[in-house]
């Protein structure tokens, strides 16, 4: 039987929606879904959404290595983001981030996010390959 790990940041939400940021059960690891917001809990560079897209990745690979995973580790990624016009600012910041092991991915366009200063969010998911 596998053992779960609950992986938390302490950021407010996390018990007001009762979820995690990511969570470990044998090699899969699950991230939530991933806004670009710094440790004081502000939105990061508003209006720029590649800088945005690489805020989500550090956090998912703080979370990731949290739970004894790395980037190199996921095989699933789905960015949502409120204008799909800045899709390539957000697929550069994807690619440098993920570019030695591609994963599969889905970018999709929403109508908004939480904040309206947020431009991307992205979850993962990952398999740690047994040693």
């Amino acid at each position: 039987m596998s053992t779960r790990k609950n992986i938390h940041t302490g950021a407010p939400w996390e018990s007001i929606a009762g979820y995690c940021r990511a969570v470990r059960v044998g090699p899969h690891v699950a991230v939530s879904g991933t806004a670009p917001v710094g440790e004081d809990g502000e939105v990061v560079a508003p209006g720029d959404a590649y800088l945005q897209a690489k805020c989500c990745i550090e956090i998912i690979r703080k979370a990731l290595r949290d739970a004894g995973a790395e980037l190199k580790d996921v095989v699933r990624t789905r960015m949502f983001v409120t204008d799909i016009s800045q899709w390539s600012a957000v697929a550069k910041a994807h690619s440098e981030a993920f570019g030695e092991a591609p994963p599969a991915t889905t970018m999709v366009e929403v109508s908004q996010l939480i904040d309206p200063a947020m431009l991307v969010e992205i979850e993962a998911d990952a398999i740690v390959e047994e040693s």
